[in-house]
C-alpha cells in the first residue's frame, strides 16, 4: 500500500516557537508551567508533559507566586501579565508575532473606536484562548461573532471595526463581513480588517490537491483544534473519503477496503513525529 504523508503539513512557527521555548527551560529545570494546553494537540501535550511541562487552569495561574508560566502562542489577556507582575511570576512569553500584532491593532481601533462611539467586532469562537486574548485588549467589551446568527447583537446605529480570529475560514469571515456591512445603516462606516493568518490558509491550495491523489485520506489533529476543523473539511470537499483522527489507535481497519494509496497530512497543531507513528501503523498492519 502507497502511504505518503504531506510535507506542508505539520506545525507552523508559532507553534514551533512556544514548543521549542518550553523544551529550552525545561533542561535547565524540573517542571515549568504553561497557561492553557501549549498546543491544540493531545498527544504533543502528553509527550512535553513527560519532559516536567504542567498544564494549568487561568484559576490556577491566579494562585500562583514566585514561579515561572509559559504564554502559549495563542495570547494572553492583558490582566495576565498585570498578576505576574505583582506576583513575582517570571512569564515566558511565546505567544505568536501573528497574534501579537493583532492584538495591539484591536487595543488601538478599540480606542480610537470609543471616540466615535464605535463597536469593536471579533468574528472567532467563543472561549477558545486567542478570543479571549483579543478581547482582554478591549476590556472585554468586544462583540464575538461566531456565526452569521450573532450579528443581531451588532446595533445597526454605531460604526463598526471589524476583526477575525486568525485561524477562522476566509470565505466564512467573508460571508461575516458582508453581513455586518448590510446591518449597519448607510453611511456609518463599517471597518472590514481580514486578520486571518495565512499560515493556516495558504495551505489550502495544496492541500486540495494533495488530498486529491490518494484512496483515503487520514487527517491527523486534536479535537480542540480550530484550524484542524477547517482544513479536515477543505480535505472532506475534495476527498469525501477522508477521516480525522487524534491519534493511531483511532485507524479503523474497514475504512482500507479497497484502498491502495493513503494520504495523512495535518493542522498547524500537528507534530510530524505523529503523522509518521500514524504511517508507520498502517505499515504494520498492511505490509
Amino acid at each position: 500500500m502507497k502511504v505518503e504523508i504531506d510535507n506542508k503539513s505539520g506545525f507552523c512557527f508559532g507553534v514551533i516557537n512556544a514548543i521549542k521555548s518550553a523544551e529550552n527551560e525545561l533542561k535547565n529545570m524540573s517542571h515549568l508551567y504553561c497557561l492553557g494546553d501549549i498546543v491544540h494537540n493531545g498527544e504533543e501535550v502528553q509527550r512535553l508533559e513527560k519532559l516536567g511541562l504542567k498544564s494549568i487552569s487561568k484559576n490556577e495561574f491566579f494562585a500562583l507566586k514566585n514561579c515561572k508560566v509559559l504564554i502559549r502562542a495563542h495570547g494572553e489577556p492583558p490582566e495576565t501579565y498585570e498578576y505576574a507582575r505583582n506576583n513575582n511570576i517570571e512569564l515566558i512569553d511565546a505567544t505568536c508575532p501573528v497574534v501579537l500584532t493583532l492584538q495591539e491593532r484591536v487595543k488601538s481601533s478599540y480606542k480610537n473606536n470609543l471616540k466615535k462611539n464605535g463597536q469593536l467586532v471579533i468574528f472567532g469562537k467563543k472561549g477558545h484562548a486567542e478570543v479571549i486574548g483579543l478581547n482582554g485588549q478591549t476590556n472585554h467589551n468586544a462583540i464575538i461573532l461566531e456565526s452569521k446568527a450573532d450579528i443581531e447583537k451588532i446595533d445597526p446605529n454605531r460604526p463598526v471595526s471589524l476583526y477575525s480570529q486568525t485561524t477562522k475560514r476566509i470565505e466564512n469571515f467573508h460571508e461575516i463581513a458582508k453581513s455586518v456591512e448590510t446591518h449597519i445603516n448607510p453611511g456609518l462606516g463599517v471597518e472590514i480588517k481580514d486578520t486571518i493568518c495565512r499560515q493556516v490558509s495558504n495551505r489550502v491550495p495544496h492541500l486540495k490537491e494533495f488530498v486529491k491523489n490518494y484512496d483515503l485520506i487520514l487527517f491527523v489533529a486534536g479535537e480542540k483544534s480550530s484550524n484542524g476543523q477547517y482544513l479536515f473539511t477543505i480535505c472532506n470537499e475534495e476527498n469525501p473519503n477522508s477521516y480525522r483522527i487524534s491519534r493511531p489507535e483511532d485507524i479503523r481497519l474497514e475504512w482500507f477496503k479497497e484502498v491502495e494509496s493513503v494520504g495523512i497530512c495535518g493542522a498547524t497543531s500537528t507534530p510530524n513525529w505523529l503523522m509518521e507513528e500514524v504511517a508507520n501503523r498502517i505499515a504494520e498492519k498492511f505490509n
